[in-house]
């Protein structure tokens, strides 16, 4: 059992390190994106172009969560995530994350939307979408906490647990 656990996580490190090989693409690609912003002239079409090259920056923040979380979970602190603390705040890294990319995303639609109104219903869903995930995040967490006044170990555990990675 041992030599599959070590090869379950020897499997997580490598996709850690794919995720974080993502993110430093889009960050390269965000560099070129804005570097081509500046150099031309600096007006609207620059401001939406911009606003895009944060949009992957925001993707690249994404991934790179997904990689840290994956490591430190996974590989690092080699924990199962069973108990409603690990869980909580597995979810709440990776939701976080995505919440502020689908916000940004909404933001760089809204900025196209401006030439094509008709686009700003795309803009729209996206706003919503992130309301409704940071709602659900919320509901989540409030529910969860109750689980967690249940097993107050599972804390203790998961405190035990950051001392590995500190």
């Amino acid at each position: 059992m041992k030599l599959i656990s070590r090869l379950f996580a020897l499997v997580h490190a490598f996709m850690a390190l794919m995720f974080a090989c993502a993110a430093l693409m889009l960050v390269v690609i965000a560099v070129q994106i804005g570097w081509a912003a500046f150099a031309g002239d600096l007006d609207r079409a620059a401001a939406e172009v911009i606003i895009e090259a944060v949009g992957l920056l925001a993707a690249a923040v994404v991934a790179l969560q997904i990689s840290q979380t994956i490591a430190e979970e996974e590989v690092v602190r080699e924990a199962h995530i069973s108990a409603p603390t690990r869980v909580r705040r597995f979810l709440s890294r990776f939701l976080m994350v995505i919440v502020v990319a689908v916000a940004v995303e909404a933001l760089v639609a809204t900025f196209k939307a401006a030439d094509e109104p008709a686009h700003l219903i795309y803009a729209a869903a996206l706003m919503a979408s992130a309301a409704l995930l940071l709602a659900g995040w919320g509901i989540f967490i409030r529910l969860n906490r109750f689980a967690e006044e249940l097993e107050p170990e599972a804390m203790e555990e998961a405190k035990r647990e950051d001392r590995k990675v500190d």
